[in-house]
């Protein structure tokens, strides 16, 4: 029991810590942390710029894997609508006869292979000191993992993309060589990887998210932002997803002014269908229209997700919200069907991302579905699959 009101104490802190960040909160408490968190913003900057410093002068050296690699990343934390972009990237890739094989830090996955100093003395012994090889979430046949242990998009890309291996490593070089040399990849996607310097990109697919570009222009911990924004000058190209489709001439001009001549691909998430969470059953979109509906998310931008649903049409009457990345417990969830059931819902409906964290034993009176998303391109290419082709097969390859 006190372990379970600590949990709970630990989690109303970090939302009040996040909701700071996202400048939802007022009042002497928050104005104190965001005084203490801009402080922190400024030695993140400079360390940020110190460790840019050292791989642009080669004291700290990149590696190049001498096949294709593509990063897909951005300048923020969270909330860009990252792994659809992957997911159909990677598909129109395999598609066309490329090896793909994404790699993936696996944020928050479970670490299974954790040693003993025995274990790690004898491993030293017998091999070298060889690092134990990536997690494979899935080598292009089969997943062998679950969310648990390859983290929550790792698992989605897996299952979502057969002929695709998925890998899972901090170390993005050694899961690089690894695909190449077991899976006989011949293209890397970086997933996520703007950041990850150690591994050098051919290019840069840099996503922003166009409903909120950069949060309040400070660095982490007072901001979302992991670069200063003139960092937009390493991109190949700029997709800013989640667009609406009306135009933005601060922002176009802002992405122009630090990179000139870049070509920007505008995008947006749309939705396909529902999915019955742990199950075969399939909604249209339209099953939406006057329901009496639910919603739950651990997502960083959740207000996009409950956005969709009164869009469709749903008549939206309870949501519940948590933390990125947050993994459902059995008592959390029994409250949610409860109070939905008093709310006499029609069913519940939560994102993707959030399915995958479901626990497939339990069973609840309300129907239970996820918002199946995928992406259209907008302005920048007639289609995706035009995208892909100037992007990754073009004479242009080398473009920075």
């Amino acid at each position: 029991m006190a372990s379970s009101r600590s949990k709970r104490l630990l989690n109303q802190l970090e939302e009040f810590a996040v909701d700071v960040v996202y400048d939802r909160r007022r009042g002497k408490r928050a104005t104190a942390l965001r005084a203490f968190l801009r402080g922190l913003s400024l030695v993140f900057g400079w360390l940020v710029q110190l460790r840019f410093f050292l791989y642009g002068n080669r004291i700290l050296k990149d590696q190049h894997l001498g096949c294709l690699v593509v990063v897909v990343g951005n300048l923020t934390v969270g909330g860009t609508g990252k792994t659809p972009v992957v997911e159909k990237f990677a598909r129109s890739l395999h598609n066309r006869g490329r090896k793909v094989a994404i790699l993936s830090r696996g944020y928050k996955s479970k670490d299974d292979r954790k040693e003993s100093l025995g274990a790690r003395l004898w491993r030293t012994f017998v091999t070298g000191g060889e690092p134990p090889a990536p997690k494979v979430v899935s080598d292009g046949e089969q997943v062998l993992l679950d969310s648990e242990l390859a983290g929550d998009e790792p698992f989605m890309l897996a299952r979502n993309l057969p002929g695709v291996v998925v890998l899972v490593d901090k170390d993005r070089v050694k899961s690089g060589l690894y695909a190449i040399r077991k899976f006989g990849c011949d293209t890397l996607i970086l997933d996520d990887g703007m950041q990850y310097l150690p591994l050098k990109g051919r290019l840069n697919l840099l996503l922003v998210d166009k409903s909120n570009p950069f949060g309040n222009r400070f660095l982490l911990p007072r901001g979302i932002l992991r670069e200063p924004v003139r960092h937009l000058k390493r991109a190949s190209y700029v997709f800013l997803t989640k667009s609406d489709g009306s135009p933005d001439p601060e922002l176009e001009a802002l992405i122009q002014r630090h990179n000139p001549g870049v070509d920007v691909i505008e995008c947006a998430h749309r939705p396909q269908f529902l999915m019955e969470v742990n199950g075969d059953r399939r909604l249209e979109l339209e099953d939406l229209r006057q329901r009496r509906i639910g919603a739950f998310s651990g997502i960083a931008v959740p207000e996009s997700f409950e956005g969709f649903l009164r869009n469709l049409g749903a008549n939206l009457l309870y949501t519940r919200r948590f933390l990125d990345h947050h993994r459902f417990d059995g008592r959390e969830l029994r409250q949610i069907f409860e109070e939905a059931k008093q709310a006499k819902l029609d069913y519940i409906v939560t994102t993707e991302k959030d399915a995958v964290r479901i626990p497939e034993e339990l069973n609840f009176d309300i129907p239970l579905y996820y918002l199946r998303l995928e992406i259209d391109i907008m302005r920048g290419a007639d289609d995706f699959e035009e995208a892909v082709s100037k992007i990754c097969f073009s004479q242009t390859l080398v473009k920075r």
